[in-house]
């Protein structure tokens, strides 16, 4: 530590010290002062572009009609280009969409689009089920428990279940089935769930 005789000391070390580190303070106050400014700027157009998405995504999705083939290439288009949260959700109703039309091959292609659209674990989550039930009807049961496998959380638990239990049925692997609808059933599943399981458990024994 530096020991000043008197006032002038001071003065003089305060000139040295600028002297020597002025360029870097100046440079240092720039810095940060454009750190901030940037991370203003970075937050607003990232809260302006989440509205746009969000009002885009609500008109987009509003004019879906199945029978209006332009209403649903406007809504890929959305689904296609925005990548966060709200291309996923249009995915995820172009796929009903499609599953009301029965093309299970688009449907399931939209899923698989929607999920790369979104980190959000929940939503994640919510489209691997639509997307391992797409699988099970079409005869993928091998693929469909892959997509199971993925999915993660306390509260899916049950779904999961109900589902490995209809891709191991369709396999014709009645224990696995079994097992699973077991599993599921003994869970904090809602009732009509649970009942639903163990009917199906019911079911493969008669």
């Amino acid at each position: 530590m530096e020991v000043y005789e008197n006032e002038n000391d001071q003065v003089e070390a305060v000139k040295r010290f600028f002297a020597e580190n002025g360029k870097a303070l100046v440079v240092g106050v720039v810095l940060g002062i454009g750190a901030l400014v940037g991370w203003r700027y970075w937050n607003s157009h990232q809260a302006d572009s989440a509205m746009a998405s969000s009002l885009e995504y609500q008109n987009v999705t509003s004019a879906v009609n199945a029978s209006q083939p332009a209403t649903l290439s406007a809504a890929e288009k959305f689904a296609a280009e925005t990548k966060n949260t709200y291309g996923a959700l249009a995915s995820l109703e172009l796929a009903q969409k499609y599953v009301d039309n029965n093309d299970l091959a688009k449907a399931a292609a939209q899923l698989q689009q929607g999920l790369s659209n979104t980190s959000d674990a929940n939503l994640q989550a919510l489209i691997n089920v639509r997307l391992a039930r797409i699988q099970i009807q079409q005869k993928q049961a091998d693929t469909a428990l892959k997509t199971l496998d993925g999915i993660k959380g306390e509260g899916w638990v049950a779904i999961v279940a109900d589902l490995r239990g209809e891709a191991l049925l369709s396999k014709g692997d009645k224990q696995g089935a079994r097992d699973a609808w077991s599993k599921g059933a003994q869970t904090d599943a809602s009732p009509a769930l649970r009942e639903m399981m163990q009917m199906k458990i019911n079911n493969l024994s008669s």
